[in-house]
């Protein structure tokens, strides 16, 4: 399938979802300077449950990735909880439609 519009900006696909054509993108998210983030997303799982266990694993995922640029992996993950915590409790964000690519 060839993707319109690519964005150059936007991440190459793991290794697995390349030599895996049952692989499937469940979300993608785009950062823009100055405004929030924009999410596009599949409802893959049937539990719910299934993304809290992603959103630890990507959780982990960013500590991994700045204690590769040398910062400290468990300040980092305390650091990402604080802001969830913060986030749940007061949010500054609720989103109005988010694009699903069912």
């Amino acid at each position: 399938m060839i993707e319109k519009n690519k964005n150059d900006n936007s991440l190459s696909a793991p290794p697995v979802a390349i030599n895996n054509p049952d692989a499937i993108e469940v979300i993608r998210v785009w950062a823009v300077p100055g405004n929030l983030q924009e999410v596009s997303l599949k409802t893959f799982w049937q539990d719910p449950g299934a993304w809290g266990i992603m959103l630890v694993d990507i959780a982990k995922h960013v500590a991994q990735a700045y204690s590769n640029e040398g910062h400290n992996k468990n300040v980092v993950l305390k650091r990402i909880k604080e802001l969830f915590d913060a986030e749940w409790s007061s949010p500054t964000y609720e989103p109005n439609d988010i694009t699903q690519n069912n």
